[in-house]
């Protein structure tokens, strides 16, 4: 009978192509999810996490160590405040497609269940492969599912993310003068360094203070790698210190521990440093070496990471109040 013949063909199909997406869909996002596991290992879980006062939602300036742009945070307590202006009031999007929303993830989203639809009423997920036309579609849609696994991903990584309102958030930025250092082999270079801060008030960075900065680098990747919350309370803000808090029970959970050695300073420069009410900021660019492995806790048998020494370039935020010292108040991810 020509009719169930047809029907099994069908059905066969429409399997077949189901299972291809899945596979295609797990052979994609799986690299990814171990390359996140596996690479972003060191202090702040390799997101972008802390506060920049009231210019948390401004990017700060390119530099010669990160020319680059850098990542919005994952983690913050700051919220967009009345007083930011217009730039800094609208939190920064990644990339064309936006955070977790907009046209184009609109648009992602559109084509996935248009393609869904199309594989529940037979005309398969990628709707056949009978040409070139058809072939470039099938890699379009491919990208489309990864964003929108992509999109998922940051999406419930943000909702359990603990938000609540900053209190030292002051008035909007002003207009802002920066200082770039560009320079090789440390902090040093870049002395002198002048940034004018939301009421306008010059700030100096000076020669102790770079060095307070490369101290701090060093610093705090050993009381990480100590799991030394003591310490990591005199060298971090409180804001820093809970979410270092929580990778920390994330790593005890799975029965494993992360050590970075072997932390030198490559290159810095100095993006922008202001000060806002009785705080001062700085934020620096740091590129450096170091080595990253995550251990088993009960074996010491490497679990991701290796003994081989990598480098990586961040963007670090160091805060200090009255008579007190620098304290690490934000890190950022380059793009």
């Amino acid at each position: 009978m020509p009719g169930i013949w047809e029907t099994h063909m069908n059905f066969s199909q429409r399997s077949r192509t189901f299972f291809k997406t899945i596979a295609v869909v797990l052979a994609l996002a799986l690299p990814t999810a171990l390359a996140i596991s596996s690479a972003d290992a060191r202090v702040g879980g390799g997101m972008s996490s802390g506060s920049r006062g009231s210019r948390t939602y401004s990017a700060p300036p390119s530099t010669t160590t990160a020319p680059g742009s850098t990542s919005q945070f994952n983690r913050t307590y700051t919220q967009p405040g009345a007083g930011m202006n217009s730039a800094a009031t609208a939190p920064a999007r990644g990339g064309l497609f936006g955070r977790a929303g907009g046209f184009m993830g609109g648009l992602a989203a559109g084509f996935l269940g248009a393609g869904l639809l199309g594989m529940l009423f037979g005309g398969g997920l990628f709707g056949g492969l009978g040409g070139l036309s058809s072939i470039i579609g099938l890699i379009i849609q491919i990208a489309l599912v990864v964003l929108v696994v992509r999109l998922a991903m940051s999406w419930w990584q943000r909702r359990h993310t603990p938000q609540t309102a900053y209190a030292n958030a002051d008035a909007g930025p002003g207009p802002q003068t920066n200082y770039r250092s560009g320079l090789g082999g440390g902090l040093g270079g870049g002395l002198g360094g002048f940034g004018f801060g939301a009421n306008n008030t010059p700030l100096e960075i000076k020669p102790d203070d770079y060095e307070a900065f490369e101290r701090l680098l060093g610093e705090i990747q050993t009381a990480w790698s100590n799991e030394d919350v003591a310490k990591l309370h005199t060298l971090a803000t409180p804001e820093m210190v809970s979410y270092f808090e929580q990778d920390l029970a994330q790593n005890r959970a799975r029965n494993a521990v992360n050590k970075v050695t072997n932390v030198k300073l490559l290159q810095g420069d100095l993006a922008e440093a202001w000060r806002e009410g009785e705080t001062d900021y700085a934020t620096v660019a740091l590129r450096f070496a170091l080595t990253d492995k995550t251990v088993d806790r009960n074996t010491g048998a490497i679990v991701a990471g290796s003994d081989q020494p990598g480098e990586a370039t961040e963007v670090w935020t160091f805060a200090r109040r009255p008579n007190g010292g620098w304290e690490l108040s934000a890190i950022q991810q380059t793009n």
